[in-house]
């Protein structure tokens, strides 16, 4: 999510002047610069706001209601502000709760799941801070599980020596969310502008030293305005990338193949079976019953998630099924409906009773480890720009993000970043002609209805080979040869694409959801297979059948410098718009 402070608007074009932005998996971005909100105003009039929030995940809203206390709010979110990750968020929240625990063992089991490529600092923050910031949701309203005894239910789950998972049956992120966004929603000094989708961030040089000043924002309902993916807007912004190769793969998605009752559509997101369910006593078998994972890991179903989708993806391969099978019928049914409901649900809504049959499941690309390199208080090498959630890369995963660690992450940096947003608003001068210092972003209405439904649909068959072509050889195991192969194959179906929309009139300052998104993509793609090529060993969620063994002189993070990349000549590399002042 991005903050900006000190903000004013105009109409039309929701143009935030030195603000924040969101990416589309509960990414926060926190810019603590002037903003400018322009259009969202029905009347058409200008509205001034202290700091501008966009994406309305957890980070997002936590912040915003901080900097609340000090100055106005506009939070940007690209759908309902519920729609976030953080809504969509299972398994719940890791923190040391129990006196049995300690902050100690959440800091060497979140470095050990990390494959000691942890910020150990990062960790210490995270792991001290996060009872507070959990305390914190509980005063506000957030109702968590108890147990029998009055105290907080608990849970466990893979790489956690100790049961520290706060959660709300298994849908945790939908009650943070419920009570962050009831609290925004009353707050006098919040204004929430929702179906509002960010393109690229305006900067400017200041020296040898690249200054945030706003976003551009298209509206998706109006076509005024319009959202883009909040690494790939950082990274065209100059932003220092890190970590881009580790990519969590959720290991137990749900199988439609497998479901006695097959979905009449294709989902647009795979539907998680949180890891409370191995947490809990689930066990996974192949399709001839035959439990596997203890023939990879002492673990078992208890062991780090790369490690759990790496052993489910070897049976695939070896045994050519399309899924694994992960059963917690065992247990007593009133207890897998009480801790299960969501999911029990689901899997009826297609014939699959959980209390009594086991649950077909399959890996699914979850989650990015790396991210926008952000120091302790969220902080950029941009200036003005801050980031949270899973946009950045504060250290705190390392090579493998442990279960239940990326809200509470989210939590502590929200928190951390908002003093020195503060502070930064303060100092700031506003300048109400910024805006007029950059191009603004068009939409392609010249083209005619036509032409502009002729790129879209070109564009949704471009990002279905672009995520086949990620899924294919940038997947869970990799070699250097099938990453070279990705590099070469997204780069030509880029330069097809862009050549498709140019040959129909599109020009470079024109923006549609569609084509702001597909360019994201490609933008990220490439990022994750370059850093994917720079690391030659296997570590954490990173596994090279050419470099099959960590290597302990390479533990070091894998760091994107501003143009270090070759991405010049594609739209997707370019800001849409041009500073002109």
């Amino acid at each position: 999510m991005l903050y900006i402070s000190r903000s004013c608007g105009v109409s039309n074009l929701l143009r935030i002047k030195r603000s924040s932005f969101s990416h589309n998996p509960l990414i926060e971005i926190y810019k603590p610069l002037r903003t400018r909100t322009e259009s969202c105003l029905r009347d058409g009039s200008t509205k001034y706001f202290d700091f501008a929030v966009i994406g309305s995940g957890v980070a997002g809203l936590r912040y915003a209601l901080e900097v609340a206390k000090h100055g106005t709010v506009a939070v940007i979110t690209k759908a309902e502000p519920h729609e976030s990750n953080t809504n969509y968020a299972q398994g719940g929240v890791s923190a040391v709760l129990c006196p049995s625990d300690s902050v100690e063992s959440h800091m060497q089991d979140t470095i050990i799941a990390g494959a000691y490529l942890c910020d150990e600092e990062t960790v210490k923050v995270v792991c001290t801070e996060g009872p507070d910031r959990i305390r914190e949701l509980i005063a506000m309203g957030a109702s968590f599980d108890h147990g029998e005894d009055g105290n907080l239910h608990l849970a466990r789950e893979g790489g956690h020596s100790h049961r520290r998972i706060v959660h709300a049956a298994d849908m945790t992120g939908r009650e943070i969310e419920r009570a962050l966004l009831e609290a925004v929603l009353s707050d006098p000094n919040i204004y929430v502008f929702q179906h509002h989708f960010a393109i690229d961030l305006l900067t400017s040089q200041d020296g040898s030293e690249t200054v945030c000043h706003g976003v551009d924002i298209l509206n998706t309902e109006t076509k005024e305005v319009a959202t883009g993916d909040g690494m790939a807007m950082a990274h065209r912004a100059q932003a220092v990338i890190s970590n881009m190769e580790f990519v969590q793969f959720h290991p137990t998605a749900l199988a439609d193949e497998g479901l006695p009752i097959s979905p009449t559509k294709t989902r647009e997101n795979a539907f998680l079976i949180t890891e409370a369910v191995r947490g809990d006593g689930g066990i996974l078998y192949n399709l001839d019953m035959q439990r596997f994972m203890p023939l990879y890991d002492e673990r078992a179903e208890l062991a780090p998630r790369d490690v759990v989708a790496r052993g489910i993806d070897d049976q695939l391969k070896k045994r050519n099924e399309k899924y694994v099978l992960l059963d917690i019928s065992h247990k007593p049914r009133e207890k897998i409906l009480s801790h299960f409901p969501n999911i029990a649900a689901e899997c009826l809504r297609y014939g699959l009773d959980i209390t009594s049959q086991p649950i077909p499941v399959v890996p699914a690309a979850h989650y990015m480890c790396g991210g926008v390199r952000a120091g302790l208080q969220g902080e950029t090498n941009v200036r003005g720009l801050y980031v949270a959630g899973e946009v950045a890369c504060t250290g705190l995963h390392g090579a493998n993000r442990l279960a239940s660690n990326s809200l509470l992450e989210a939590l502590v940096f929200a928190r951390r970043a908002v003093q020195p947003s503060i502070d930064h608003m303060k100092s700031s001068l506003l300048d109400r002609c910024a805006s007029d210092c950059w191009d603004r972003p068009v939409y392609p209405t010249s083209l005619g209805t036509s032409v502009v439904e002729k790129i879209v649909r070109r564009t949704r068959e471009v990002r279905k080979e672009l995520q086949s072509i990620m899924w294919k050889y940038v997947g869970i195991v990799r070699s250097t040869t099938r990453l070279k192969t990705a590099e070469l194959r997204i780069g030509e179906l880029e330069l097809e694409w862009e050549a498709c929309l140019f040959q129909q009139g599109w020009e470079p300052t024109m923006v549609g959801l569609e084509a702001c998104e597909m360019r994201n993509l490609f933008c990220c793609a490439k990022l994750v297979v370059s850093s994917a090529l720079a690391r030659h060993e296997s570590r954490g969620l990173h596994y090279m059948i050419d470099f099959p063994n960590l290597e302990e002189s390479k533990r070091l993070p894998t760091i994107i410098f501003p143009c270090s990349t070759p991405m010049d000549s594609t739209w997707s590399s370019r800001q849409v718009h041009k500073q002109i002042c």
